[in-house]
Order: C-alpha cells, then sequence, then structure tokens
C-alpha cells in the first residue's frame, strides 16, 4: 500500500491521502489549535519566501502549510471540496462575478451566488484555474496575494478560537466559511507565482509521508515540531 499524491488529484482525493498519512499522529499528538499553529506557521514562512524572492521556499512552506490544514479539515470532518464549491462558484463570493468586480464596482453588499453544477472543476488544478478566472494572478501583486493570504489566515484563526470556546453550529458555519477563503487565497498565491499547487504536491508526497516515507507517518512529535524548509 503506497498513497501517493497525483498530478490530477482532487482536493477530495488529496484531503483522503492526508488522512491515511498523517491522521493517526494528528490525532495522537495534535489538537484543532495546535494545527491551526502549525498552519500559521508555516505559512508565514512562505511568506518571508516571498519577501526574500525565494519561490522555492514560498511554494513548499505553503506547501506544508495546506496539508496542515487539510488535515485540520479531516478533524473537524469538513468536506473541503463540498465548501470551496459552494462559497467560490465559479464566481466571486462577494460580488457574484467572474472576473471578481469588488474593486472596479466598488461593491459594498455582498451579492447571492448562484451555483451551476455543470461549471464544477473536477480536479485541484481545475479549481486553481477556476481561482486565476476569478481572481486573475495579472491583476495584482505576489506581494499583495500574499497580504491576502495572511489575511484570510489570520481569520481563520479567530474562526477557530471563537468555535471552540462557544462550540455552537452558527460559529462551526462561519469557520467553513473561512476555510474556503483560505483555499482560495492559499491557490491565489500559487497562481502568482505561476505553480500548480496540486504538481508540486505530487513531487512532494510521491511516496507517502514527505520526510519519513511511512504510512501512516511515523514521524515523532519533536520531528513534527521542529520540522522546517
Amino acid at each position: 500500500f503506497m498513497p501517493r499524491v497525483k498530478p490530477n488529484t482532487t482536493i477530495k482525493e488529496y484531503q483522503k491521502f492526508t488522512f491515511d498519512i498523517y491522521g493517526l499522529a494528528n490525532n495522537r499528538y495534535f489538537g484543532v489549535q495546535d494545527m491551526m499553529t502549525n498552519i500559521e506557521r508555516f505559512m508565514t514562512r512562505g511568506l518571508k519566501g516571498i519577501r526574500k524572492g525565494d519561490s522555492r521556499k514560498t511554494k513548499l512552506n505553503l506547501m506544508i502549510s495546506f496539508s496542515w490544514f487539510t488535515s485540520m479539515m479531516n478533524q473537524i470532518h469538513v468536506d473541503i471540496e463540498k465548501e470551496v464549491w459552494e462559497r467560490f462558484p465559479y464566481m466571486c463570493s462577494y460580488c457574484a462575478s467572474c472576473p471578481c468586480v469588488c474593486k472596479a464596482q466598488k461593491v459594498k453588499t455582498r451579492r447571492k451566488v448562484t451555483i451551476d453544477n455543470k461549471k464544477k472543476p473536477k480536479t485541484m488544478q481545475d479549481y486553481q484555474e477556476m481561482f486565476n478566472k476569478i481572481y486573475p494572478a495579472t491583476s495584482r501583486t505576489l506581494d499583495h496575494a500574499g497580504v491576502h493570504l495572511a489575511e484570510e489566515t489570520g481569520e481563520l484563526a479567530e474562526a477557530i478560537l471563537i468555535f471552540r470556546g462557544n462550540h455552537n453550529d452558527e460559529d462551526f458555519k462561519k469557520l467553513i466559511l473561512e476555510s474556503a477563503d483560505f483555499v482560495s487565497c492559499t491557490m491565489g498565491v500559487f497562481n502568482s507565482i505561476q505553480v500548480s499547487l496540486a504538481k508540486e504536491l505530487s513531487f512532494l508526497f510521491h511516496n507517502n509521508c514527505h520526510d519519513c516515507h511511512k504510512v501512516p507517518c511515523v514521524c515523532n512529535f519533536i520531528d513534527i515540531t521542529q520540522f522546517k524548509f
């Protein structure tokens, strides 16, 4: 049994991959807040790569951040692909247009999105291309895409904190919306550096865990918490 990520992986397949590889270790060693800390830890390292003009540092750290995010969604039983599609059905979640016209039209109130499942992307790469059509990389700088990712990561962390404090359904729904925004912004950065997230994940996870190469992962707690690119 050798789980691997294919270049044409779907988001759903990748979510199952992270469960198969890291589900046991995550349940044993990490709570939701711990995983959120790791999402932020590697996300900020990825942003440091942007500041230093190091695209390799950016993509590797953002892939690890995205993997922690996927693991966290597994732990709270959220279907990422489903929630991303419902939030961004080939249109901006705020102005309901493709491409986004929020800035051009100074849209001040959220418009209702309509879902046409005939347009639904199939693979993770298809979703990345969808986000590039909604939010074209050519319309903003890489720095801007990075700042937007940092902003949405902070909002996701806040949503996690509030839900873990209140434990109510409305806060959980807010968490789900922020998780979809996090995916959008992660793919936005990859669009800005002109790199396929799915293809890079297939290189990184070509043989089980990218570090110990076992299934399930057998990296110990110290290895995991001190890991860095």
